[in-house]
């Protein structure tokens, strides 16, 4: 696979999908890529990439940026609330807003600073004790808690459990955005962004089919 194949693959599925050439965002998820790999990728004229740790892209991501233009980068991964300002230093979007605590933190963060990235609520849509993310009976809550607080809450993001159909967890967060008036979806990875492109995803996050298998740290 490659990343042109990945961006063949999407717009088929856009276009099966009545969706518009271009609603899909193809987020190249990097973490725990050797840089020669992110580099091919950046080469290729690809700028949206995913990263899981705010350390792994503080020591990556400004050396790029360097050489390449327009970068837009997301944390999909967990963010504390001690690494808080570092991530909004570094990343244009952050998918990953999963509790009070965070919220706070993010806001008055926002008035120090003057700028927020995009924001995404985490929803644990398989109820999961192990996952992180708000649960979908206290989503509605939590978005209007993002709003009092004026945070610039664009959309919601799911990660669902890997033992079971992935549709009925895409299905169940866009009735979850649509009921919040929030028209974001991040949702779908390398094994079935194309469903997820077909129950409205608007970001995709997909990394081995573009970049190979992970190479574990030593």
């Amino acid at each position: 696979m490659s990343l042109t194949d990945i961006t063949q693959r999407i717009r088929h599925a856009e276009a099966a999908a009545g969706r518009a050439p271009g609603a899909v965002h193809l987020i190249a998820v990097s973490k725990v890529q050797p840089n020669e790999r992110v580099e091919a990728v950046l080469d290729a004229g690809h700028r949206c990439f995913g990263e899981n740790r705010v350390q792994e892209a503080a020591g990556k991501w400004p050396q790029f940026r360097d050489t390449f233009d327009n970068i837009d980068l997301h944390l999909i991964g967990p963010l504390q609330t001690n690494k808080a300002r570092q991530a909004m230093e570094l990343f244009q979007a952050i998918h990953s807003v999963d509790r009070p605590k965070l919220a706070n933190t993010l806001a008055r963060l926002a008035q120090d600073i003057g700028t927020c990235p995009d924001l995404f609520v985490q929803v644990n849509t398989g109820e999961e004790d192990q996952k992180a993310g708000v649960m979908p009976a206290d989503t509605d809550a939590f978005v209007q808690t993002c709003r009092d607080l004026d945070l610039p809450l664009r959309g919601l993001m799911c990660i669902p459990p890997v033992d079971e159909e992935a549709s009925l967890h895409f299905a169940l967060l866009a009735k979850l955005a649509k009921r919040n008036g929030l028209d974001q979806l991040s949702m779908g990875m390398s094994a079935d962004f194309e469903t997820a492109i077909a129950l409205g995803a608007t970001h995709v996050r997909v990394g081995s089919a573009i970049f190979g298998e992970r190479v574990k740290p030593a």
